[in-house]
């Protein structure tokens, strides 16, 4: 990302931009495209979703995305967002995951990612990869927390979704919406498990927080994003989003105004 702090053109895959910074406008998405190196990109500011076969992982603030060489990956950003982009060298990148994911972002990472992304010369030789190092160092030492939206395989349970993510409000049990797809809630409860690794519920409450960030970043009121993504009360709706996300939807709105103020 080029030090001018401006949106950045999409890449043409396989391409591998360099370490850097950029304030990204609300919506902005870039296409997909592979990089030959890995690469994290922390949202310091805003908002991030990067999308893969295997699904989407979204990364507030508090959270940072690892993407390895070769995965073909797109990004969308919401909220006016500083993106940190760090390119991660082959030899090191066994170091992590063999998969895209998201991790919490302790203040030791935070302050090293943005000294690698930021204007400071490299006033002694080797001191960028030592630095890079101590991320490595954290990233082992941080378990996922990922905010990771898998999609399915299976006709049936793909159908299911599909109705979900059509509209996330959608208030239907699992029974009734097998009846739509043609398959038992039981069927349908084990697919979850063994194709998405979660439950139902679960996995929908996740697309249902995937939503409401987005809809809180477009300047969303707490109670209408909760009415809009099918809580029935704003206070189950904080208890959901404080739990997968790790802040309030209040903390989250005041975060992204701030943001939005920084020029």
């Amino acid at each position: 990302m080029p030090k001018s702090r401006h949106p950045l053109p999409d890449p043409s895959p396989p391409h591998d931009m360099p370490s850097g910074a950029g304030w990204m406008p609300h919506g902005y998405a870039m296409a997909p495209h592979t990089h030959a190196t890995g690469q994290l990109v922390y949202a310091a500011a805003g908002t991030l979703a990067t999308t893969t076969e295997r699904g989407t992982w979204v990364a507030p603030a508090n959270r940072v995305t690892w993407t390895p060489p070769g995965f073909a990956h797109s990004h969308r950003f919401y909220g006016r967002t500083d993106a940190r982009l760090l390119t991660i060298p082959v030899d090191l990148c066994g170091e992590l995951l063999d998969h895209p994911s998201v991790f919490a972002v302790s203040p030791l990472l935070r302050e090293a990612v943005l000294t690698l992304t930021g204007d400071r010369p490299e006033k002694r030789s080797g001191a960028h990869r030592r630095l890079l190092a101590v991320v490595i160092d954290e990233l082992s030492d941080t378990p996922e927390q990922s905010l990771h939206l898998p999609e399915a395989a299976d006709d049936r349970l793909r159908a299911v979704t599909d109705l979900l993510h059509a509209d996330p409000a959608r208030p239907a049990t699992l029974a009734e919406l097998g009846r739509v797809a043609g398959a038992s809630e039981r069927t349908l409860s084990r697919l979850f498990h063994s194709e998405l690794g979660m439950s139902f519920h679960r996995w929908r409450t996740i697309l249902r927080i995937h939503h409401a960030l987005a809809h809180l970043a477009e300047g969303m009121s707490v109670t209408d994003t909760a009415m809009a993504c099918g809580w029935s009360n704003p206070s189950s709706f904080i208890d959901a989003f404080n739990e997968v996300v790790g802040q309030t939807p209040g903390s989250y709105r005041t975060d992204l105004r701030g943001s939005s103020a920084v020029p």
